[in-house]
């Protein structure tokens, strides 16, 4: 993880924190949150981290679970433990095998389009057994 002005900020497992949190670095979650984040670095959320509420940040990467509103202005990148739920807004989202994906995502055009693409994910990827199962996206 890039430090932004040196700092780093951490919740770190077996830690659960209800409230809102803004912050100017890094911030990396394996506890939990129940609350909002906002800062302009880069938000990690590990294997056992889990935020519940809206995180806005540059870019992130998630192995754990986010359920609620996710706004990132660059890169998400979706590891393939991830459970991702609720409404995510992102310029580039880059998705391992494996994670599930049940959210409505809208991806922001690059500058100078004159809209950006609209992406509804609500259907796991198909195969013999749930073809007709429209209720999670899990990329395999």
């Amino acid at each position: 993880m890039t430090e932004t002005g040196g700092q780093r900020n951490s919740i770190e497992k077996n830690t659960k924190i209800k409230g809102d949190i803004i912050s100017e670095a890094d911030f990396r979650i394996d506890g939990k949150l129940d609350g909002n984040l906002k800062t302009s670095g880069k938000v990690v959320i590990g294997k056992d981290g889990y935020i519940h509420g809206k995180v806005e940040c540059v870019n992130a990467d998630i192995e754990g679970s986010f359920n609620g509103e996710l706004l990132v202005s660059e890169l998400l990148s979706l590891k393939d433990s991830a459970v991702i739920e609720g409404t995510v807004t992102v310029s580039k989202l880059a998705v391992e095998p494996g994670a599930t994906f049940n959210a409505s995502c809208h991806m922001n055009g690059k500058p100078g389009h004159a809209q950006p693409a609209q992406v509804s994910a609500g259907t796991k990827a198909p195969d013999s057994s749930t073809a007709n199962t429209p209720d999670r996206a899990k990329v395999s």
